[in-house]
């Protein structure tokens, strides 16, 4: 109880530092995820479309999700150096595969035959995709979605080792001070954001769920 109440008195000190850790830290979440959408969803749609290079350039990309979240942030610095854009770049980098890797198979994963009805009932190949294919696969797309923001909250923490103030710089000060109760405050945080995008996005998966029979 004296280490919670140690953290509660840390961040009652300065609740600017603290509100404006957490800012950051939402912020480089959601540009990163939002970035990542744009890219990455319409990748994965045509990769879903080829059968012969799709496949590969999956593989390719699942292989990168072995590379640490540090390892990228730290390549990021020689090319833009420190700050926000090389921390941004670096986590859109991240959320990548979960993302691409979930369209690909949900929307490969649709049955050739219900496709085939759908031109059958006259649908235009736009039709088919936006009115069948993709509602179809939005339970695989959002799981990866729910995924690739978990990783994003859970690697913004360690932008703080290229100068972003999130909430990971209290981890890093908790630990090379020694002080426990800063090292709570950064690790609770993070994981309160984590638990939160974990729960907002499984709720969104389950409403674009269908209900089994």
């Amino acid at each position: 109880m004296d280490l919670l109440r140690d953290a509660v008195a840390y961040v009652r000190d300065d609740p600017e530092r603290f509100r404006r850790a957490v800012e950051t830290h939402a912020q480089l979440t959601l540009y990163a995820l939002g970035w990542a959408l744009l890219i990455f969803v319409p990748l994965g749609v045509l990769v879903s479309r080829s059968a012969r290079a799709g496949p590969a350039i999956v593989s390719a990309v699942a292989a990168l999700r072995v590379v640490p979240s540090l390892a990228i942030l730290f390549l990021m610095e020689p090319l833009l150096g420190l700050g926000f854009r090389p921390a941004l770049i670096a986590l859109t980098a991240l959320a990548g595969p979960p993302i691409l890797i979930n369209v690909d198979a949900g929307l490969r994963g649709v049955p050739g035959a219900v496709l085939e009805n759908a031109r059958g009932l006259g649908m235009t190949p736009s039709q088919s995709f936006f009115r069948v294919q993709l509602p179809l696969a939005l339970p695989a797309i959002v799981a990866g979605i729910r995924s690739a923001t978990v990783e994003i909250v859970a690697s913004a923490s360690l932008a703080s080792f290229v100068a972003v103030r999130t909430l990971g710089n209290f981890v890093v000060q908790g630990v090379t001070t020694g002080n426990e109760a800063v090292l709570l405050v950064g690790a609770a945080s993070i994981t309160l954001l984590a638990l939160l995008a974990e729960l907002l996005l499984g709720g969104a998966e389950r409403l674009v769920t269908p209900p089994q029979a």
